[in-house]
């Protein structure tokens, strides 16, 4: 009968060995980014709110050409009154 060997005698040795250490390879590829187009939608929205959220509220032009209206006495007449008063009904849901 024969017995053959099994491994190192000292049971530690198998785990102090080290492997090489394998060099880096660089590849000369450019980086790039790949956008969704529901990122382009959520970036376009976001680029609209904040157009809208920094516009002034009140449009000095509009009001200007309103108050040079008002001080014409011919302009306020029921035509003027009605329409003004159907847009306030429409506003209110009252029609």
């Amino acid at each position: 009968m024969t017995i053959d060997r099994l491994g190192p005698v000292d049971p530690v040795a198998k785990y102090n060995k080290t492997s090489k250490t394998s060099k880096v390879v660089k590849k000369n590829e450019a980086d790039s980014v790949n956008v969704s187009d529901e990122a382009k939608r959520s970036a376009e929205l976001l680029k609209a709110a904040d157009t809208a959220k920094s516009s002034p509220d009140i449009r000095m032009d509009r009001v200007e050409e309103v108050k040079a209206k008002l001080q014409d006495p011919n302009y306020i007449n029921d035509k003027v009154l009605g329409e003004v008063a159907d847009s306030i009904m429409d506003m209110f849901g009252i029609r």
